[in-house]
């Protein structure tokens, strides 16, 4: 396993492909070796072999497409984490994509727990601050849309009451603003949600607080707008997860 590793280490760094020979002179592995394994890994999809000489496969694509996947997630959990820690809060990470609206991350801690998911956010977008914060993302054919799929409906008493209600606010929503929801989606809990523009994904960055701490919601998520805004250059790929 390591010799083939390390053949395959040798090939990615030949943009232009490698043979045999070379390979096997730089790794230090005998000829008939090299070739034994150069042509189990062609066989397996990690290696393709053209006029002679050896090239990185689809499997081994796929394997470092695989790696540098986990790598972006990785910086984004390691960052909000930091994020929650610095601020005293969980911290949320949603994107709106296909027409759904996806958590793609939360980060919280027993002593600040995320807000329990008791009815599906997908379906109830109107009454969260993730949702509203996406939907104000939207064009309006696509708020339409999401609203024909997922129709407005009372989770609690603040909840806004129907569809064309919600979009009025929507549309005074003002650009880059903070999101904000008071028990609309669980009784006890106020959210705000950050708007985040990832090319052509509209994303957020969200934070939740029991009631009895609603004075540290815009503080906090003026805070975390500004985390955002310093890392948003370097976490745009990252984000695109």
């Amino acid at each position: 396993m390591q010799r083939a590793m390390r053949l395959l280490e040798r090939v990615a760094e030949h943009e232009y492909g490698a043979p045999a020979k070379q390979l096997a002179r730089e790794t230090g592995l005998a000829l008939p070796t090299a070739y034994h394994l150069l042509r189990t890994l062609v066989h397996e999809g990690y290696l393709r072999r053209e006029k002679g000489l050896f090239f990185l496969g689809e499997a081994a694509e796929r394997l470092s497409g695989s790696g540098a996947e986990q790598k972006r997630r990785s910086t984004v959990v390691d960052t909000m984490a930091r994020w929650r820690d610095a601020i005293g809060v969980p911290v949320y990470y949603a994107t709106y994509r296909d027409g759904e609206i996806e958590v793609m991350c939360v980060s919280d801690t027993p002593g600040t727990p995320a807000v329990e998911e008791w009815a599906d956010f997908r379906e109830t977008g109107h009454a969260h601050a993730i949702g509203q914060c996406l939907l104000s993302q939207l064009d309006d054919d696509a708020r339409r849309d999401h609203l024909d799929r997922y129709p407005v409906q009372p989770l609690t008493p603040y909840t806004v009451r129907d569809g064309h209600s919600l979009l009025k606010r929507l549309e005074r929503m003002r650009r880059m603003a903070p999101v904000t929801e008071r028990q609309e989606y669980a009784l006890g809990t106020v959210c705000a949600a950050i708007p985040i523009t990832v090319g052509t994904t509209a994303a957020t960055m969200a934070i939740s607080l029991p009631l009895h701490q609603a004075d540290r919601l815009l503080p906090a998520a003026q805070r975390l707008q500004n985390e955002v805004g310093r890392r948003l250059g370097s976490l745009a790929l990252s984000i695109s997860i």
